[in-house]
C-alpha cells in the first residue's frame, strides 16, 4: 500500500517532486523515492512496506531494465501468477507482488489486469517501447489521478500531489454541483477542471513521443447476466462460502500483522468468522464506541468477538478526538468527501494502526448481496408506483400537510415519474431546491446500470451502487481513513470472484419479502447465532445531528453565516439558512446538508484558496 506519482515532462525540479512525495507521505511512510530516466519521465513512490520487507522491493522498481513501475496496493493471486511465469523461464530477485506484475506485463500485454486479482493502481514505464501503460482495479479500490496537457502526462494516488506547485488549474463549477448532489465529486471528474481520475476497471496507454492517450474497459458487470447460476440455494451457499473464506485467506497474507474490523454487523462478523476459521492464531478484531447515547454499537461487536474468540479491541471516541480530525479533514481527503462516516472510519484507523498494519473490512457486502434500507423501502413504494400519477399526486398532496418532515419527504418522493429517477433522487436528494445550478448532475453514464431492462429494478439498484455508491464513495472514504495513518485496508468481499459470483445469483437468494443479504447471513449463522443479529441495521455514524445543534454550534454558525454562504457557488442561500434554521430548532434533520457544505467551505479556503472557479 503506497502512494506513486510520476510526469512525463520536465515540469519540476527533483526538489519539488520531493514535496509533492512529502504531501501525501502517510500513504508510504517507510520509504520515499523517485527515479529520473533519459528521455524526462519520472517515477515516484512512497512505500508502506506489507510484502517482501526487503529494500530490494523498493520502488521504482526495475525488472531486466525493460519495464520499471511504480505500484499502489496489493496483488493476491500473485503467487499464483508467479509459478505460472517460473515455469515460461521468467527469473524473480524479490518475493514482492511489484516484481510479479513487471514479469507479467512481459509476458501479457495489456491483458495483463485481467489477471490479476487484488486492488491496484499501477503505471509501468515500458522502455523499449517508450509509453507508459497503467490500471486501475475492478472496483476502484486504489485511487488514481491524472493530468493530460499538450506538455505530457502527470499522475498521481492522490490530488494534492497534482496540485501542488501548479496554479493553472482552475476549480470547477459543474463538479461542485455533482459535489451538492452525490456527496462526492464522481468519476471521472475532480474538483479540478484539468484533473480527471482513471475509472474503475479501465487501463490506459500513453504513447511518450506522440503524446497519445488511450483508455479501455477491461472488466464490467454481466449486464445481460449471462451465466445466470442454476443451482440450488444449498449449492450456491457451498459455492459462496468457499468463495469468500478463500478470498479471507489471501488477504490475511503480509509480513506485518493483520487484524479485521469488527463492528457486529453481518458482513464484518461474517469476515471475522472466516478470519479466525483460517487461521491458527488468534485473530485481532477491533471497533468503535462513542459514548453518546444510540451511537454505542460496540457492544454488538463484543458479543461477536467473545463467540468467537478472537483478541477484540473497543476504541473509545470522543467530542474532542472528533473536532480535531474535522480540522485536518481536508489534508487527507484533498477533493470535497460529504460521507460523514469519513470521521469514525479515521478514529477506528488511527486506534487500529497502533496494533496493526493490515485490517480487512466487511465493505461491500451491501451493494453485492441488496442489504441496503434504501433497496427495502423501493419495495415498499413499488405498490403505490403501480397506481396512476394522478392517486400519487393526491397521496403526496395529503402526506406534505403532515407537521413530520419524513412524511414530508415521502410525499416529494411519490411526485417522480418512475422508480429508477425515485432511486437516483434517493441518493441524490429527494428534495436539491438548494441547488442552483443549471448543470444535469444526473447525467452520468452510470445510470445506465439502473436503467437497464433486461434486470429486476433491485438487481439494476444493486448494479448502481457497484459502479457508483461503492466506487465513489465507500472505497474513498475507506482508502483515505485508512492511508492517512498508513493503514491498509482489504476487502475480502469485493474479491471479483465473490462479485462476479453475486451477481450471477438469482435475486431470492440475496433478498426476499423483507429479509436481507439472505445468503450471506445463511453462511453467517454456521458460525455465529443468529440471535446476535436480530436487531434493525445501523450505519457507521457519528452524532453529528446533536453536535450541529450544541457543541459544533457556533462553527456552524461562523462558517454558514451570510458571508460565507455568499462564498459557496451554486447554492440558493434563502433556501439553504432556512435549514440551517430547520436543523437548529430540531424541527427538521438537516445535518447532511449542514455538513456537505462545511467540507466544502474548509476545502476552499484551505485546498481551493487562489484556484479560479470556472
Amino acid at each position: 500500500m503506497c502512494g506513486i506519482y510520476g510526469i512525463t515532462y520536465n515540469r519540476y525540479n527533483a526538489d519539488q517532486i520531493s514535496e509533492k512525495l512529502k504531501r501525501i507521505n502517510f500513504r508510504g511512510p517507510d520509504l520515499s523515492a523517485q527515479k529520473p530516466f533519459e528521455n524526462r519521465v519520472v517515477l515516484a513512490h512512497n512505500r508502506l512496506s506489507i510484502i517482501d520487507l526487503d529494500p530490494r522491493s523498493n520502488q521504482p522498481f526495475s525488472y531486466e531494465n525493460k519495464v520499471h513501475i511504480v505500484f499502489n496496493g496489493e496483488i493476491y493471486n500473485f503467487k499464483d501468477i508467479k509459478s505460472e511465469l517460473v515455469k515460461k523461464g521468467y527469473n524473480f530477485r524479490t518475493e514482492s507482488d511489484t516484481e510479479v506484475i513487471c514479469a507479467a506485463y512481459l509476458e501479457y500485454g495489456t491483458e495483463l489486469p485481467n489477471m490479476l486479482n487484488g486492488m491496484f493502481a499501477f503505471v509501468i514505464y515500458d522502455e523499449i517501447n517508450n509509453k507508459l501503460f497503467g490500471a486501475r482495479d475492478r472496483l476502484g479500490q486504489k485511487p488514481f489521478y491524472y493530468l493530460l496537457n499538450n506538455d505530457g502526462f502527470e499522475f498521481a494516488s492522490q490530488l494534492s500531489a497534482i496540485q501542488l506547485h501548479n496554479k493553472n488549474l482552475s476549480i470547477s463549477s459543474k463538479s461542485i454541483t455533482q459535489y451538492f448532489a452525490w456527496g462526492v465529486v464522481p468519476d471521472p471528474y475532480t474538483i479540478f477542471n484539468e484533473v480527471n481520475k482513471l475509472p474503475a476497471g479501465h487501463r490506459f496507454t500513453y504513447h511518450i513521443s506522440s503524446k497519445k492517450f488511450s483508455i479501455s474497459k477491461y472488466w464490467d458487470i454481466d449486464n445481460a447476466n449471462t451465466k445466470p447460476f442454476t443451482g440450488s440455494f444449498n449449492e450456491a451457499k457451498s459455492k459462496l462460502s468457499h468463495l469468500i473464506k478463500d478470498a479471507v485467506k489471501i488477504r490475511l497474507y503480509a509480513d506485518v500483522p493483520v487484524g479485521v474490523f469488527l463492528s457486529g454487523g453481518v458482513d464484518s462478523s461474517l469476515v471475522s468468522a472466516m478470519a479466525q476459521n483460517v487461521t491458527n492464531s488468534q485473530v485481532k478484531t477491533f471497533s468503535v464506541k462513542f459514548n453518546e447515547k444510540g451511537f454505542d454499537e460496540s457492544i454488538y461487536a463484543q458479543k461477536v468477538a467473545n463467540h468467537l474468540k478472537t483478541d477484540h479491541h473497543i476504541i473509545s471516541c470522543n467530542y474532542n478526538e472528533g473536532l480535531d480530525l474535522i480540522d485536518s479533514f481536508n489534508h487527507y481527503y484533498d477533493e470535497p468527501f460529504a460521507d460523514s462516516s469519513a470521521i469514525p472510519s479515521m478514529l477506528l484507523s488511527k486506534h487500529t494502526r497502533k496494533k496493526v498494519t493490515v485490517a480487512l473490512s466487511g465493505d461491500g457486502g451491501d451493494e453485492m448481496f441488496i442489504g441496503y434500507q434504501r433497496y427495502h423501502w423501493m419495495k415498499q413504494v413499488s405498490t403505490l408506483y403501480k397506481t396512476p400519477k394522478q392517486f400519487r399526486d393526491f397521496t403526496a398532496f395529503l402526506l406534505n400537510a403532515a407537521p413530520n418532515y419524513k412524511l414530508k419527504t415521502i410525499s416529494k418522493g411519490l411526485r417522480f415519474n418512475n422508480l429508477n429517477s425515485l432511486y437516483l433522487a434517493s441518493v441524490t436528494g429527494i428534495d436539491a431546491s438548494w441547488i442552483q445550478s443549471d448543470f444535469d448532475y444526473l447525467d452520468i453514464e452510470e445510470k445506465a446500470y439502473l436503467e437497464n431492462s433486461k434486470k429486476n429494478i433491485y438487481e439494476r439498484m444493486s448494479d448502481f451502487d457497484i459502479k457508483a455508491y461503492l466506487n465513489w464513495d465507500i472505497n474513498t472514504k475507506v482508502d483515505r481513513a485508512t492511508m492517512a495513518y498508513s493503514l491498509e485496508a482489504r476487502s475480502p468481499l469485493m474479491d471479483y470472484r465473490v462479485v462476479n459470483f453475486a451477481q450471477s445469483l438469482p435475486t431470492q437468494f440475496k433478498y426476499k419479502n423483507s429479509n436481507q443479504k439472505i445468503i450471506l447471513k445463511n453462511i453467517l449463522y454456521d458460525y455465529v447465532p443468529k440471535s446476535y443479529f436480530n436487531r434493525p441495521k445501523s450505519g457507521f455514524t457519528m452524532p453529528f445531528s446533536d453536535w450541529f445543534r450544541n457543541e459544533l454550534k457556533d462553527m456552524v454558525l461562523s462558517e454558514l453565516n451570510d458571508e460565507g454562504l455568499r462564498q459557496i457557488p451554486n447554492i440558493d442561500i434563502d433556501e439553504v439558512k432556512l435549514r440551517i434554521n430547520q436543523h437548529m430548532d430540531g424541527s427538521w434533520n438537516r445535518y447532511p446538508l449542514i455538513w456537505k457544505l462545511l467540507v466544502l467551505k474548509q476545502w476552499m479556503n484551505n485546498n481551493g484558496k487562489g484556484y479560479p472557479i470556472v
